[in-house]
């Protein structure tokens, strides 16, 4: 099966957090601990979820934008 995400030009945040996490596997890491503790307490609320992932990923997202800012 083919993922595929719909984004404006210039859009790619998702990318350089993609990216960052895979060139940083201790940051990964965290991000995976991170999910995995944030599970239960909101497993029937993805808004509440995706709410408390957005801190770590606004820091490795903004983080990245620096590392890799000729990239895209």
């Amino acid at each position: 099966m083919v993922h595929a995400h719909i984004r404006l030009f210039g859009d790619n945040d998702e990318l350089y957090f993609r990216d960052y996490l895979l060139d940083n596997p201790v940051i990964a890491k965290e991000f995976e601990s991170l999910k995995l503790s944030l599970w239960k307490e909101f497993e029937h609320n993805r808004d509440g979820y995706t709410n408390a992932k957005s801190n770590f990923i606004r820091k490795y997202t903004d983080i990245a934008k620096k590392v890799y800012m000729s990239r895209y």
